[in-house]
């Protein structure tokens, strides 16, 4: 007998959610009465193996910006990283994991716009999921182009914002700058490039929340 699904949280909360490979670990926000709207993010974290978990600090400024829009969040460990079970399993997991999260909140919240977030590793997942999902904003910072292999990710049908450092120590900033390049034109997204920026946005945190609040502000429901 499965495990019965928890609802969503009235108030920030923390929450286990029954999942592919056994319980994972979410993390839920939300905004100010004053500033809601009715969409709901879901955010990835970083590759596993590295340290990446739902508390890294480019995955919690990304969270704060929505926070700031209006938006509840859902923040969440891959499978095998803090108390979310099971083990890492180079991507495929992993994506099934992020299913589980954004169908659960589709459930939870049916009146809500579902808008995804990625950030490196979690941007990748997020780009293979999305293709699944009935997308109103995608948002891929610092997509691993040229470190994973992306022929499977196909551009969502959706807006979609990409923010990348030109100093990226990480992922080769020319190697994402040619996969949009090699995309449809009418199917690219808002590339938005950060002069002087590391892939962990050290000493650049504000200007990745600002940059993120201004590529998507446009794309905001109505408030209810």
């Amino acid at each position: 007998m499965s495990a019965p699904l928890p609802d969503f949280p009235a108030t920030a909360a923390g929450i286990m959610l029954p999942g592919p490979a056994g319980a994972l670990e979410l993390a839920i926000d939300l905004p100010e009465a004053e500033l809601a709207v009715p969409a709901t993010a879901v955010i990835c974290h970083p590759h596993p193996l590295h340290g990446g978990t739902m508390h890294n600090k480019v995955v919690t400024m990304i969270e704060r910006s929505l926070l700031e829009l209006g938006l509840a969040t859902v923040r969440f460990n891959f499978r095998g990283v803090g108390n979310s079970e099971g083990e890492y399993d180079e991507g495929r997991g992993e994506t099934l994991d992020l299913l589980a999260v954004a169908e659960w909140v589709r459930a939870q919240r049916p009146g809500h716009a579902l808008w995804l977030a990625g950030f490196s590793f979690g941007a990748y997942v997020a780009l293979l999921g999305a293709r699944h999902l009935p997308l109103a904003q995608m948002i891929s910072v610092a997509p691993p182009a040229g470190r994973w292999d992306f022929s499977a990710v196909l551009p969502p049908p959706c807006p979609w914002l990409v923010i990348q450092g030109e100093e990226d120590d990480v992922v080769d900033p020319q190697a994402v700058y040619d996969w949009i390049e090699d995309i449809a034109e009418d199917e690219r997204p808002n590339l938005i490039r950060m002069p002087e920026t590391s892939h962990f946005f050290h000493r650049r945190l504000m200007d990745l929340r600002g940059a993120l609040k201004n590529g998507v502000r446009a794309n905001l429901p109505a408030k209810a």
